[in-house]
């Protein structure tokens, strides 16, 4: 295996999806490896192959069985999470599904979670959204400076899907920690990885246990009377869903609306359009969507397929790079430019085929509403220190510090 510290020789047989540089910008790799290697490969992390172009991202998705949604991690667990992981599924079945199902198991699990996030259902989520939303600017509109990363975008996403969830929302900060244990600084450190899964695992057994007793109007309770096939759903299964709901209703959204928030801090045109033009909200969300799209999906290799001229190798991993699929010229045009009243948008943010994003309206509302209300309350705003804006990168992309001065 490559060591993971070695720079980067060559992006196409040696590529390192936490190159310090490639995570600050990763457009000049995928415009290179789509021109001349569409499906890169890299000893690293495990090894795996990466698709950048839309076409390819398009036709991976139908692979099924040949590419199990089973880990969908782009990084696969190794030592004792490993173990772990394989005895729980063998005794249980799929950890968290849907996302981590196989047809025919995936569809009704699917069609579980979805009722929760229809655009009627979704729109119940509105008032307390925008009441948080301006609860957190009013901490610090009169400061004259904060981190919209971690003071706003970071604080949404955990408060409200912690309302859905029937869980007290100032726990968000406690669901931020779990959730960048996991999918954040667990990709690269097993050990953290493990501690926060079990963390997450038993903080929703105990809740689960908690509404047997006494059930509410919430997801969970929900969730306890559901049956697949004619079964209630086993306490593994719904902690796997809630899990899945916790850990994948956060990191994404709060990177989506923390990556538009750095955008505009340092394009005053696209932001004086904003302040100026609200209308232009509907098409600029979609455009930012798909610019700064954050999620990386995995799919495991079970079989000998070729993709993009390429040869896939069984047990290892195919990364399905949606953001760059959404910045190929060859679907999208000034593909390497935001477009905030693009009207033609077949973006691929939320993913494509059965695992597309169930909470797609959900995080739609939560980008809508969070950046209305910035925009209504600073629409002045810039960078105060562009040299000090981290991010964070792998399964998935977003920025972890902004600085902005207003």
């Amino acid at each position: 295996m490559t060591d993971e510290k070695c720079p980067v020789q060559d992006w196409a047989t040696d590529y390192d999806i936490f190159d310090e540089d490639y995570v600050k910008e990763p457009g000049p790799v995928w415009d290179d490896l789509r021109a001349r290697c569409p499906v890169a490969h890299t000893t690293r992390w495990g090894g795996s192959f990466m698709a950048t172009r839309y076409e390819d991202v398009q036709q991976a998705v139908r692979m099924v069985p040949e590419l199990s949604s089973r880990s969908p991690t782009i990084i696969p667990p190794t030592g004792e999470l490993r173990e772990e992981m394989i005895a729980e599924v063998k005794a249980y079945g799929s950890e968290n599904p849907p996302i981590t199902a196989d047809p025919p198991e995936h569809k009704p699990y699917k069609q579980l979670i979805l009722p929760f996030f229809t655009p009627k259902a979704t729109e119940t989520y509105i008032k307390f959204t925008q009441e948080l939303c301006h609860e957190l600017i009013d901490r610090i509109i009169d400061k004259g400076q904060c981190d919209a990363a971690a003071d706003y975008a970071q604080q949404i996403p955990p408060r409200v899907i912690a309302r859905i969830l029937g869980i007290d929302p100032s726990r968000g900060d406690e669901f931020t920690e779990w959730t960048q244990g996991v999918l954040e600084l667990g990709q690269t450190h097993p050990e953290l990885r493990m501690k926060y899964r079990r963390i997450i695992r038993e903080f929703f057994g105990e809740l689960v246990a908690h509404r047997r007793k006494k059930p509410g109007d919430d997801v969970v309770s929900t969730l306890l009377e559901a049956e697949v096939e004619g079964e209630k759903l086993s306490d593994h299964s719904i902690v796997g869903i809630c899990n899945l709901l916790l850990v994948a209703g956060i990191d994404t959204t709060w990177s989506s609306i923390g990556a538009s928030l750095w955008h505009f801090a340092g394009t005053p045109d696209d932001r004086r359009r904003m302040a100026n033009e609200p209308d232009l909200f509907p098409t600029a969300i979609e455009e930012l969507l798909r610019f700064y799209g954050p999620v990386m999906m995995g799919r495991k290799i079970l079989e000998p397929v070729k993709l993009g001229g390429t040869e896939l190798t069984p047990g290892e991993k195919l990364i399905l790079n949606f953001p760059a699929a959404n910045r190929d010229p060859e679907v999208f045009d000034r593909a390497d430019e935001v477009v905030l009243d693009r009207e033609r948008n077949r973006h691929v943010a939320f993913g494509i085929g059965i695992h597309r994003c169930a909470g797609s309206n959900l995080a739609r509302m939560e980008m809508d509403v969070a950046l209305r209300a910035w925009f209504e309350r600073i629409p002045e705003f810039e960078l105060s220190d562009p040299d000090a804006v981290t991010w964070a990168g792998g399964q998935v992309r977003g920025p972890r510090s902004v600085p902005v001065r207003y």
